[in-house]
């Protein structure tokens, strides 16, 4: 159905949208780039940076598209292999930014309360392995979701009020008592999110609170690169709590929070990163004047 019948809305939305998606591409895409280019970021914070950056990526890439397209039609339309489609690739990149945004923090943790330790145990294959963990996590997390969905029987209502196909909305359409799969939508999506919210917020607690124990010149650094970690995880578990574990559900609110989930948090997060770090900032402008080099010399 869309987020507005208003013509006038619908033109303002198209070029939000569209202005978003292309600065979401552009942003997180030159995180990967840098990031593989540089040999001075081949480091696991980094290397997960990019991680959470090509998922970001992916994230917006299964709404956003489609999304824009829509506003050109006035009957916006999604095949049911489509809608599940999407519901699962959501699912599946989310569960993967999840455990990602855990893994970050730990790195961070080991890096500030256990400096001496951190080449032992943050070794270039345990980094390779923890991002293949948030993969299938969030795989398995994505099937576990849709595996009762997809047997629920559809035969009446069509008509799913937002821009997108999430599964608690597309549940609702179901032609059968759908209590029990509530629950488990809420057990699985809402407690693991806030779950591991709070499980963030107690790590950087613990990490501020050893900065402060040990002032040094590398602090305002250290700081600095934490500060971007809290407010990347609340931009990220702030939406999904409310529509996945609130249980009083606002549809006004719901279509706002899925429009920041969607568009404006994956463009946020390369924001976020590269004003607030040096070394991005520095690998940045040098890959920019390689490549003005390497097109002088063309």
């Amino acid at each position: 159905m869309g987020l507005s019948n208003s013509r006038e809305l619908q033109i303002f939305l198209f070029a939000f949208f569209f202005v978003f998606y292309v600065g979401i591409v552009f942003g997180n895409l030159l995180i990967v780039i840098t990031v593989t280019n540089d040999s001075h970021l081949h480091s696991p914070m980094y290397f997960l940076l990019a991680n959470l950056s090509f998922i970001d990526l992916c994230v917006s890439s299964v709404t956003a598209p489609k999304t824009i397209a829509d506003f050109f039609y006035k009957r916006k339309v999604i095949s049911v292999k489509g809608c599940f489609t999407q519901i699962f690739l959501l699912h599946f990149f989310g569960g993967s930014e999840m455990v990602t945004l855990v893994a970050m923090a730990f790195d961070r943790y080991v890096a500030i309360c256990k400096p001496l330790s951190y080449t032992t145990v943050m070794r270039g294959n345990v980094c390779v392995s923890i991002v293949a963990t948030a993969w299938a996590i969030g795989f398995l997390h994505s099937v576990s979701q849709l595996a009762f969905a997809i047997s629920l029987p559809f035969c009446g209502p069509n008509r799913v009020d937002s821009f997108y196909c999430d599964l608690p909305r597309v549940i609702k359409l179901a032609c059968a008592e759908t209590y029990r799969l509530d629950i488990m939508v809420i057990a699985n999506s809402g407690v693991l999110s806030v779950c591991s919210f709070v499980l963030l917020i107690i790590s950087y607690g613990i990490i501020l609170m050893t900065i402060q124990r040990r002032p040094s010149d590398r602090s305002s650094k250290a700081l600095s690169t934490l500060t971007a970690h809290i407010t990347v995880v609340l931009l990220f578990f702030g939406p999904c709590i409310f529509i996945y574990a609130w249980p009083f559900p606002i549809k006004s609110l719901d279509k706002f929070l899925a429009v920041f989930y969607s568009v404006v948090t994956p463009l946020l997060n390369p924001i976020i990163y590269t004003l607030r770090n040096t070394e991005m900032k520095t690998a940045m402008r040098r890959l920019r004047q390689w490549n003005l080099s390497f097109w002088v010399k063309s």
